[in-house]
């Protein structure tokens, strides 16, 4: 039996990276020397330099990985394994503003679903991909460790709590028009290469951007409060199903009594009008 010859793909070798401009390459070096004294270990420092790379070009091109295994004495292969491996790093060139939306159980839920369908028919596109004009790049986010504000809209890294498809909507129509977008925590939103290299290590001095801080919310942080000994307002703990006394009555708490939205069944989210709260129905039904 004979082989086809359109059956074998013989491949071809990709050409080196191109080299920076003198002039940037000029610049990324200084920026190198900088990150490296902060490491015992120059291997240490490839996830800043990854990031400062990144601020050059909006993603890490294949000359951003020549760049870093030629300073860190690395294989492109080594250096290749990490960038791909960390999904801050993009890939390919996307837009000024990563807008990210959670999907995750509980985000979902409490309409992460809704907001990331609202977004995609709104700006056209689909799941990492960038919107025309280069503005808005879309994803969705497994977990964005704010389960207690859910749900949660990202923008560059930056903190968009309780959204709503509505909200997210005026967001991005923002981020478009070029208004100005305040977080819910955390510093003000700048592009995407400028988030990037303050990740690189290097100081954000926009004025009261260092300032502007952000922090979990009162229910992840109710854990710690009780092991520091620290009395909590309106606090209860919630026992187990199976450990109530037997004969007693179901406790019917009030809305001041929720340490969070989730620590007892209430109404879906408004974000996500379509699956209203209720009782669930037989198989069957």
């Amino acid at each position: 039996m004979t082989t086809s010859r359109q059956d074998v793909s013989l491949g071809m070798p990709q050409l080196p990276a191109t080299p920076y401009p003198a002039e940037v390459r000029a610049r990324l070096d200084a920026d190198a020397k900088e990150v490296l004294a902060r490491y015992p270990g120059s291997r240490s420092a490839l996830l800043p330099l990854l990031h400062l790379v990144q601020s050059e070009e909006g993603y890490v091109s294949r000359t951003g990985m020549a760049f870093c295994a030629e300073t860190l004495d690395l294989t492109t292969a080594e250096v290749t394994a990490v960038a791909t491996f960390y999904s801050m790093y993009r890939r390919r060139a996307g837009g000024d503003y990563q807008v990210g939306v959670c999907t995750n159980t509980l985000c979902a839920v409490m309409g992460g679903d809704a907001i990331f369908d609202t977004l995609k028919e709104h700006l056209g596109v689909g799941n990492n991909e960038t919107t025309d004009d280069g503005k808005v790049t879309l994803e969705h986010i497994e977990c964005n460790a704010a389960c207690d504000f859910a749900p949660v809209v990202m923008v560059n890294w930056e903190f968009f709590d309780n959204q709503t498809p509505q909200s997210a909507t005026q967001l991005v129509d923002d981020l478009i028009a070029g208004r100005t977008v305040e977080p819910t925590r955390g510093a003000p939103i700048c592009s995407y290469k400028e988030t990037a290299r303050i990740l690189a290590g290097f100081p954000d001095e926009r004025p009261g951007a260092v300032e502007a801080t952000g922090g979990a919310g009162p229910a992840s942080l109710v854990g710690l409060k009780l092991a520091k000994g620290e009395a909590l307002q309106k606090a209860r703990v919630v026992s187990p199903r199976a450990g109530q006394p037997q004969g007693a009555q179901p406790h019917e708490p009030s809305p001041s009594e929720h340490l969070s939205s989730h620590d007892a069944p209430q109404q879906t989210s408004a974000s996500d009008p379509e699956h209203p709260a209720g009782p669930a129905a037989e198989e069957g039904e």
